[in-house]
């Protein structure tokens, strides 16, 4: 979660740069050259649109969305989270049969009885992770491997020679403090369905964990649609084979996704921005990381200490 805040309202949306200009054109035809290892800053275009390939000769191969929720020490909203989930991993089965969702749930380092929360859940889609701490930049590279490590081949044949195509796959990005709305993954769906390489979407604060002078101070900052477009981790979207071509979150502290985002625009990938949809985070001002969004509200509309 970054200091880059979310509008408020919902109904704003903006789509970044069609895959047909100039640059994002070139990173098709570039898909020609086999690919090669990334690394975070340096983004390769060559692997970008690989997935989709077959799209254009035989329909649309069947897709996967893999939901990576990075936690530390979060016992008392974990549950909310993975509730939150549920349901729209309900609606995305009941509306599109055919996609496969899977959630991925980080324990960077859990001290607490985060991963006893986890276990309780039980849902089938539910794989968790543990890792030493290394920090929110690290957790949701190693949740993103770790759900884009499952074989991507499809069951049905799709291509006209009766082979399999490869999955269409779009990683959805959350924390373990917040709720996403029951429509969330129908919305990442959509990007996905869409052309998007990425989908940047809104937040907003938890209205209980606010004092209501708080509360009123950070609404009177926010009207429909002022910050369209800024970026949280809580809620973010990107296609696989754009993830793989940005070299994947930079192993650091803080501002994971900002810098995501930033190394994407200069690619000249197609990030699309919406605030239809936000997703639920606390407003504690004590946060998991140092400068994240719990730092951001303290200092901006709190007592400023």
């Amino acid at each position: 979660m970054t200091d880059h805040e979310a509008a408020g309202s919902t109904g704003s949306v903006r789509r970044g740069p069609a895959p047909d200009q100039p640059e994002t054109r070139a990173a098709r035809t570039a898909t020609t050259t086999p690919p090669r290892a990334t690394s975070p800053g340096a983004p390769d275009a060559r692997l970008v649109d690989s997935a989709l390939q077959d799209d254009d000769r035989t329909g649309r191969p069947a897709a996967r969305v893999h939901v990576v929720v990075p936690a530390h020490d979060e016992e008392a909203r974990i549950t909310a989270c993975l509730t939150a989930l549920a349901d729209a991993v309900a609606r995305l089965h009941a509306e599109r049969p055919d996609v496969q969702a899977t959630v991925t749930v980080v324990l960077d380092g859990c001290t607490d009885g985060t991963l006893d929360a986890v276990r309780a859940a039980g849902h089938p889609w539910l794989h968790v992770l543990e890792t030493a701490r290394v920090g929110v930049g690290s957790a949701r590279a190693l949740g993103a491997a770790a759900a884009l490590a499952v074989p991507d081949r499809t069951e049905t044949p799709t291509r006209t020679d009766g082979t399999a195509a490869p999955a269409r796959r779009w990683l959805a990005h959350t924390d373990a403090d917040s709720r996403v709305d029951a429509g969330w993954l129908v919305q990442q769906l959509a990007a996905l369905d869409d052309g998007a390489h990425l989908l940047v979407g809104a937040v907003v604060p938890e209205p209980q964990d606010l004092d209501p002078a708080v509360l009123a101070r950070w609404e009177a900052a926010h009207p429909p649609g002022a910050t369209l477009g800024h970026v949280h981790g809580a809620n973010l979207g990107v296609r696989a084979d754009a993830y793989h071509a940005l070299g994947g979150f930079e192993p650091v502290p803080e501002h994971e996704d900002v810098r995501f985002v930033e190394r994407a625009r200069a690619l000249g990938l197609r990030v699309d921005a919406t605030t239809d949809l936000p997703v639920v985070t606390s407003g504690r001002f004590d946060g998991r990381t140092p400068g994240g969004y719990a730092d951001h509200l303290r200092r901006t509309y709190g007592d400023g200490s």
